[in-house]
């Protein structure tokens, strides 16, 4: 004997509460960080705590939902990019889109280390966004576009590089982290560097406090 219950589809508003949460989740950690509470979420979200719950357990359960949407998200993006004319173009735009996420959601950098990256669909989302990487990779490379060496795990690993270079600079100079990357994208072509597209930034004095600064701040 089935269970009807099990195949019965969400209720019209249970779906647009999980939207309005995960919404109003990804709004509040972009802007204050993965510490944000559950109690401010419902409100922003305009419901309960009770109904977080009932569809997040747990916050490392949102926290892995959000993930999920923003991986999709990046998937997508490169899905779009793997038949351009020109692949080196391509694969710097995947890189500047991925930054751009980086530079404006404080969160990300947060979720490292996280139980929330550990759960399955969030790491079959992962490969699969590698996968989808190294494609975009592949094809620069087989075009002679970019040294032969490279691979899609270094353009991932990249993606967080270039922002952290620019972190501590990030609330007096926003866009500087383009400055590093079009410098990391020289490195990877086989030849012509390009202009930079960012000037070289303002004096800094690197003192023990502006070193030991909260990243997450500078974002």
């Amino acid at each position: 004997m089935t269970n009807s219950s099990a195949a019965r589809p969400p209720r019209a508003d249970a779906v647009r509460n999980r939207q309005l949460l995960l919404s109003a989740a990804a709004e509040a950690f972009a802007e204050q960080g993965t510490e944000v509470s559950i109690a401010e979420i419902a409100q922003r979200a305009g419901v309960g705590k009770g109904t977080v719950f009932r569809h997040f357990p747990t916050k490392e359960d949102l926290i892995a939902a959000i993930m999920g949407e923003i991986i999709d998200s990046l998937i997508t993006t490169g899905m779009g990019l793997s038949d351009a004319a020109d692949p080196a173009a391509a694969l710097l735009e995947f890189m500047t889109r991925g930054i751009e996420l980086l530079a404006r959601d404080r969160a990300l950098c947060e979720i490292v280390g996280r139980p929330s990256l550990q759960q399955p669909a969030v790491r079959a989302g992962i490969d699969r966004l590698c996968e989808v990487v190294e494609m975009l990779t592949d094809r620069a490379r087989r075009q002679g576009l970019i040294r032969q060496d490279i691979t899609g795990q270094d353009i991932v690993l990249l993606l967080a590089g270039v922002h952290q270079t620019a972190a501590p600079l990030a609330d007096t100079q926003p866009q500087l982290w383009r400055r590093y990357l079009a410098l990391t994208f020289d490195g990877i072509r086989t030849q012509h560097p390009q202009p930079l597209p960012h000037p070289a930034p303002h004096r800094f004095k690197f003192t023990p406090d502006s070193m030991l600064a909260d990243n997450s701040k500078a974002r």
